[in-house]
């Protein structure tokens, strides 16, 4: 269970992106990994006959904003665990966004979401850990309590 709390979730919608966006050839065009983001891969029945078109890059989101719900429930965490974690986020995030400006097939809206969330993972987590360590060490706003 130690893995889970330092392992940012958030590399598991990163990964994902990767792969698509290599699994074409080494330096992929935009417009490919755009072609497969958009292409409907599931559609839902809705209850008013309307059919929900689902894009890969729709479930991607999903996927994402549902590893970063989790991960802002461990950014509460202050423990060496939690510092640790926080680490490997800045690290992914500043993976993130070389690939965004780096690397054609990563200029999507979508990675760009991804990459967002990645940093509100890091600045969740960096505000938590300085908010209770204010309130740890009995910081007050007029010096030390």
């Amino acid at each position: 269970m130690r893995v889970f709390t330092v392992f940012p979730l958030l590399v598991l919608p990163v990964l994902i992106y990767n792969v698509i966006a290599w699994s074409g050839s080494a330096f992929t065009s935009v417009d490919a990994v755009r072609e497969r983001m958009d292409k409907d891969f599931l559609s839902v029945t809705m209850a008013s006959d309307t059919t929900w078109d689902i894009t890969p890059g729709h479930a991607l989101i999903a996927f994402s904003l549902l590893m970063l719900f989790f991960e802002l429930l461990k950014s509460t965490g202050t423990g060496r665990g939690a510092i640790i974690n926080h680490a490997f986020s800045m690290v992914l995030f500043i993976v993130c966004l070389v690939e965004f400006l780096m690397f054609p097939a990563f200029a999507t809206s979508v990675f760009f979401l991804v990459m967002m969330m990645t940093l509100l993972d890091v600045m969740a987590g960096f505000i938590v850990t300085i908010i209770s360590a204010r309130r740890d060490f009995g910081v007050s706003d007029g010096g030390f309590d």
